[in-house]
């Protein structure tokens, strides 16, 4: 076996058995890149010294230490910030930024519980993309097809996990942005209710729908991660000072008795939902019923109008957030300007690429007077029609059950060059980040021609993220889909 078949915790017992030491694991996360990453592309910055000096370190203090985390090897998208690490966004405007003053809470957090971190994750820039082909760098590539995309804007972040590049990693949410590419390289990505997870530390794109969250192999690697990065920040004015659980402890309490929505806008053809993933989101719905669940149909009416609120919300807030990135505090400046507004407008159009500029224009356009109460104000009104559907649903049920995507993975360069057509595939994504709940994707089965993964989704109310684990670890026990491996997944 390959030691990234291993779960988090088969790996403590082998670290304290001293059948493996941290090294061992760290330089088995960089012999994988070296054979892989050429195809797949998923990283744009290595910490291999620090990683390896880390991983000699920790070597010496293992019978000390039983966390499921210890010396595990992570990936970190790169609009997470990494003291001492380069973070750039995957743009060209951050591309000088590589001495970073201070870590991100989750970096924090995963640092005290003595997590390596192997490198920073490629993604689409500012993480604005649903393909990983927005970055400023290169594309990323999907492991079990490299003709394909991995999703984004997080397609670093799965597809290193799915190429057993890294054990885990973190990546961020804020249409779906976690959970498609998830979903598209067939591993487990949750998006934790707003406010679960402090985003202090992260590049914001747009504050309120924003989430970082744990791309990992299984279910319980997923709760493991959440554990540690979870709970109130003070750095964070949006961090929700609630009692987290330990989601661990609701892995095995069974799905026998809960009431599961499934709503009829999620399965409909309507939304471009493709056939076979029906059939294979209908197939893990018998799964479930198999294991005593109550399964009903229901509708989330307003679901239809989720996508243009969201691209009118996000790009409103990501023209606010990134008028920041002038040229004059930090990162690249022009070299071609004769006075201060040639520095600002010259900085931001060689820097920024074609998506970031059309989701400022756009969120300039909707925020400008005149236009605010036709768009910005009515898009945050059909955001609390959204919200309140969920809530609905929710007074009911335990959870709701749909497909993630509409559709497997696609070509690389089929979608980019129409970016209404990409938009319109977050339409099973976007309605969880405007209501602020959690929801997660797994594997579910696999496309008949390509064998390309397909996910489904799990959406539990706010702050209910052990609903889904449980839901979540039900099903995947009860499946073989998380086993299956791409050809280049895990070290030989």
């Amino acid at each position: 076996m390959s030691v990234f078949d291993y779960t988090l915790e088969e790996l403590q017992q082998k670290l304290h058995n001293k059948e493996l030491t941290v090294t061992d694991l760290v330089q088995a996360s960089y012999d994988q890149i070296d054979a892989v990453d050429d195809q797949v592309k998923a990283f744009i910055t290595l910490n291999k010294e620090a990683a390896l000096k880390q991983a000699a370190q920790l070597d010496q203090e293992i019978d000390q230490n039983n966390h499921p985390l210890f010396g595990i090897p992570a990936g970190i998208k790169d609009n997470i910030v990494t003291k001492g690490l380069r973070t750039t966004c995957a743009s060209q405007l951050l591309s000088n930024f590589d001495n970073p003053l201070y870590d991100a809470t989750v970096m924090e957090r995963l640092n005290k519980k003595n997590v390596i971190t192997i490198g920073k994750l490629n993604m689409d820039e500012f993480a604005m993309g649903s393909t990983t082909e927005n970055s400023s760098y290169f594309d990323t590539r999907n492991p079990w097809n490299t003709d394909y995309v991995p999703g984004g804007s997080s397609g670093g972040s799965a597809a290193s996990v799915a190429a057993g590049e890294v054990f885990f990693s973190l990546g961020s949410d804020t249409g779906g942005s976690i959970r498609q590419p998830a979903s598209f390289c067939g591993v487990v990505g949750l998006k934790p209710t707003y406010g679960l997870v402090s985003r202090f530390g992260l590049v914001a794109f747009a504050s309120s729908l924003d989430q970082i969250g744990p791309l990992t192999r299984t279910v319980e690697d997923n709760a493991y991660v959440l554990n540690v990065i979870a709970g109130h920040d003070k750095m964070d004015s949006t961090s929700a000072n609630v009692d987290v659980p330990n989601y661990h402890d609701a892995l095995k309490k069974g799905v026998e008795g809960l009431k599961i929505a499934v709503p009829r806008e999620y399965l409909s053809s309507q939304e471009g939902i493709q056939p076979e993933v029906r059939e294979k989101v209908e197939a893990a719905i018998e799964v479930f019923k198999s294991l005593g669940a109550t399964v009903e149909e229901v509708s989330l009416p307003h679901s239809k109008y989720a996508v243009a609120a969201y691209y009118l919300l996000a790009s409103s807030e990501a023209s606010a957030n990134l008028a920041r990135f002038d040229g004059i505090r930090y990162g690249k400046r022009t070299d071609h300007a004769e006075n201060m507004i040639d520095v600002f407008k010259n900085t931001r159009s060689e820097g920024f690429g074609d998506e970031v500029k059309r989701r400022i224009m756009l969120g300039t356009f909707a925020l400008s007077s005149g236009y605010y109460d036709a768009y910005y104000k009515k898009a945050q009104q059909v955001r609390t029609l959204i919200k309140q559907d969920f809530d609905k649903v929710f007074e009911n049920y335990d959870i709701i059950v749909g497909p993630t995507s509409p559709t497997p993975a696609y070509k690389v360069g089929e979608k980019i060059d129409d970016p209404l057509l990409m938009y319109a595939d977050d339409v099973l994504t976007i309605p969880v980040n405007l209501a602020g709940v959690p929801g997660m994707s797994l594997p579910c089965g696999f496309s008949d021609d390509e064998g390309l993964p397909i996910g489904l989704q799990i959406i539990a109310k706010h702050f209910d993220e052990q609903m889904i684990y449980r839901a979540a670890y039900a099903y995947e026990q009860a499946t073989e889909h998380h086993k299956k491996r791409p050809v280049m997944g895990g070290a030989k």
